[in-house]
């Protein structure tokens, strides 16, 4: 802990804990899981972003959708993980004041804007559905990236004003943040002054559950654990251990990112096909 030449604050840097309890001896194995958590993130939505790049049939504004929350998974991991593998491949959880000010709003930008991202999802699928004729009209590939463009930059609004708030807070005692990485309620928690804080026909019944399904599952697994976390400062009779609470966060942070783009590449029709079509064809070449 460093003295910073301002009258805010006399943290110059902070140190990621992780999981509290968690003995030294399994430290590389939780390493080696959130380095195959990332690869496996990374490389998932990556296929399917050169898939939407490569192939002209999939410029549709579903697929537009699909790639903007590809591209937010793959920041969002980003951003969080390879701080939390350093801190427990080479026992480096040491994050300065700024980058930790900065990981806080880039956590909060990125889930932010998974939920604007989830929110066009859920328009695109009910006009889809309400009105099948009109959809052709309504949902066109430039309103589509215009919705895009759109949620990728109203969604620095909210963790901005948290950033800012947190430039002006004083940190004047502990510096260890019991999680993961840097957020608002780690740092709320730290901080020894006042904070602003933000808390955010049968065939035909059959085909309109099938398209709906997928993204009920994906953001009830968004935001029902998240109501856990966030709500158990405010009622005392709800407890929650900090390795629970790490845990719970680490799941609704990245089981969605990891498992977009199988869910999104086994289900949709068109991927499967072009999939196919791509092995197919490196067979013939490899056969000559």
């Amino acid at each position: 802990m460093g003295e910073v030449n301002n009258n805010f604050t006399k943290v110059s840097e902070f140190i990621i804990v992780g999981f509290p309890d968690l003995q030294q001896e399994y430290f590389h194995l939780v390493a080696w899981i959130f380095f195959l958590l990332y690869v496996i993130t990374v490389v998932g939505n990556s296929i399917l972003v050169v898939i939407f790049s490569l192939e002209p049939s999939l410029q549709k504004p579903m697929y537009i959708i699909m790639v903007s929350l590809a591209l937010s998974d793959i920041g969002f991991a980003t951003v969080a993980l390879p701080k939390l593998i350093a801190r427990y491949w080479w026992n480096d959880g040491i994050i300065g004041i700024h980058t930790c000010f900065f990981q806080t709003h880039m956590i909060h930008y990125f889930g932010s804007l998974n939920s604007l991202i989830l929110l066009t999802m859920a328009l695109d699928r009910c006009l889809a559905v309400c009105f099948p004729f009109r959809y052709p009209l309504l949902m066109t590939v430039p309103n589509m990236v215009g919705l895009t463009v759109f949620c990728w930059i109203i969604a620095h609004i909210f963790p901005g004003i948290g950033t800012i708030n947190f430039t002006f807070a004083s940190f004047c005692g502990p510096n260890k943040i019991i999680q993961a990485f840097c957020d608002t309620l780690s740092l709320t928690a730290l901080s020894c002054g006042k904070t602003n804080q933000k808390l955010y026909s049968l065939q035909g019944k059959k085909k309109t559950i099938s398209t709906c399904a997928t993204q009920g599952c994906i953001i009830s697994i968004y935001y029902i654990p998240r109501f856990f976390v966030y709500s158990t400062p405010f009622f005392p009779n709800l407890t929650m251990t900090a390795d629970k609470r790490i845990i719970t966060t680490l799941f609704y942070s990245f089981f969605p990112p990891l498992s977009n783009p199988f869910i999104y590449c086994l289900r949709t029709k068109e991927i499967k096909e072009i999939l196919k079509r791509w092995i197919q064809r490196r067979k013939r070449i490899a056969q000559g």
